[in-house]
């Protein structure tokens, strides 16, 4: 999967601003920054992790990982930072997913010509007037989908 999300964003990667929501092991960042990102700033609640995080950030010389102990939805709604890359791999148990793409679309976080990708379990279907479906695929247990900002032309 993480391949293929990387193909889709091969054209945006190089030089992106790129946001991690929910980083968990920061698979999606660093491999982020190993393609080219200048930036990429990991939200992740637990303090173990981040831990964790930082200490995979300075033995990668990833001096470019922005890593925050914060909760997505609190941090989206302080910084209307925008950025071309937002990563949005929630628990797929909640309702994290559609209402971490809300905050994005209600903040503008995403920029206009920016890209969202959201892992969910299959069926999970993004909230409806704000984002056109860019791509989606399925492995297994897991539904990843690419989305851009809808500008009401069709998908």
């Amino acid at each position: 999967m993480r391949e293929t999300l990387f193909n889709w964003l091969a054209p945006l990667i190089e030089g992106a601003r790129c946001l991690d929501c929910y980083a968990g092991t920061g698979a999606l960042a660093f491999e982020a920054l190993s393609r080219g990102a200048a930036r990429c700033v990991l939200l992740e609640q637990d303090r173990t992790v981040v831990e964790r995080l930082r200490g995979q950030a300075a033995r990668f010389g990833a001096t470019q990982a922005e890593i925050h102990c914060a909760d997505a939805r609190r941090w989206l709604a302080a910084h209307p930072e925008m950025f071309d890359v937002i990563f949005v791999d929630p628990p797929f148990a909640s309702d994290l997913a559609t209402e971490t793409c809300v905050l994005i679309a209600n903040g503008r976080n995403l920029a206009p010509a920016g890209l969202l990708y959201v892992e969910t379990a299959p069926g999970w279907v993004p909230p409806a007037g704000r984002f056109a479906i860019h791509r989606r695929g399925r492995a297994g247990q897991v539904q990843y989908t690419l989305l851009a900002v809808d500008t009401g032309g069709p998908e």
